[in-house]
């Protein structure tokens, strides 16, 4: 019997009806340190780190990026991140951003009447390129979105390994495809080697109007940049569910930029709270009672 600690409360109920061999503990609940050989699923407050403090053996961290955590939560012996967990609603989220942008929303919502009666200047996404910097679940998922709709689909990552999606280009660098796109979308982790990916050299090198959508982190955007970049074309909209800092402090200009989307951080709602997550989790938990490797599994060297 392995004593599972669950940090995420919605998960409480689903591990001890599929996981009924197993001892259930709620996070909240627990008093002193872990029992040896216990598995955290971690939550996002501090409790969390204490127990992880105590001596568990896997540590499964509720988001995708490290970035964020603390660091004792990341030195232990086994550790796994959420990768991929909210593939589904921020695919959804990048897609509603380029329907809106192709379409022109909100600018060409009605609230008097138009000059003229059956025509707005907008623009159909089929046919368009779509650049994708990062290419786990996320970028797959929205690339086979992308697909969908008749788009072109190219795609850089951290390695070499060819595409898993049927119809995507993969290239060695975002500077080898940003010149032929229309909307670029950031899906990739915050490291040492994408901070400012996007910065005044490869913005110069853009088709001008280019749609730029981060769901990423805010530090793979200069922002400075990203500013001059919209004042003069470049950069035609910038739809933005990241920035930095988080949370923005009032007064910022991305707050009233016009040609900037801005959301709280939050592309990755729109399921169950967590869902994703748990899913995760419970297949892991299986892999880890049979002794296989599990998905997921952080590297302190790529910072990911």
């Amino acid at each position: 019997m392995t004593t599972v600690i669950c940090g995420v409360g919605p998960a409480l109920d689903r591990l001890r009806a599929e996981f009924p061999e197993h001892e259930i503990v709620d996070l909240r609940q627990m008093e002193g340190p872990a029992p040896e050989g216990s598995v955290l699923l971690a939550g996002y407050d501090e409790r969390s780190v204490e127990v992880a403090r105590s001596g568990v053996a896997w540590v499964q961290l509720p988001g995708t990026g490290i970035d964020h955590y603390h660091p004792d939560l990341l030195f232990l012996p086994l550790v796994t991140c959420a990768r991929g967990a909210s593939a589904v609603p921020i695919a959804e989220y990048v897609f509603a951003c380029l329907l809106a942008h192709g379409r022109r929303f909100p600018e060409t919502w009605l609230t008097e009447a138009p000059r003229h009666w059956n025509f707005q200047s907008t623009a159909c996404l089929a046919g368009q390129t779509l650049g994708l910097v990062g290419f786990g679940g996320i970028g797959q998922r929205v690339a086979t979105l992308a697909l969908a709709f008749d788009m072109e689909v190219v795609a850089v990552r951290r390695t070499n390994r060819p595409s898993e999606v049927a119809g995507v280009s993969m290239v060695n660098s975002v500077t080898e495809m940003i010149g032929s796109l229309d909307h670029l979308v950031l899906c990739a982790p915050s490291t040492p080697a994408t901070f400012h990916l996007v910065d005044d050299d490869l913005l110069a090198d853009s088709r001008p109007g280019l749609h730029l959508v981060n769901v990423a982190r805010g530090a793979l955007v200069d922002q400075d940049a990203l500013r001059r970049a919209l004042d003069d074309g470049r950069v035609g909209r910038a739809s933005l569910d990241v920035c930095d800092p988080e949370p923005l402090p009032d007064g910022h200009w991305l707050y009233g930029h016009e040609k900037v989307f801005l959301t709280p951080h939050s592309s990755w709602t729109g399921q169950g709270f967590l869902t994703g997550t748990i899913d995760l989790f419970c297949a892991n938990l299986r892999r880890y009672e049979a002794g296989e490797e599990l998905v997921g599994l952080i590297n302190l060297d790529e910072q990911y």
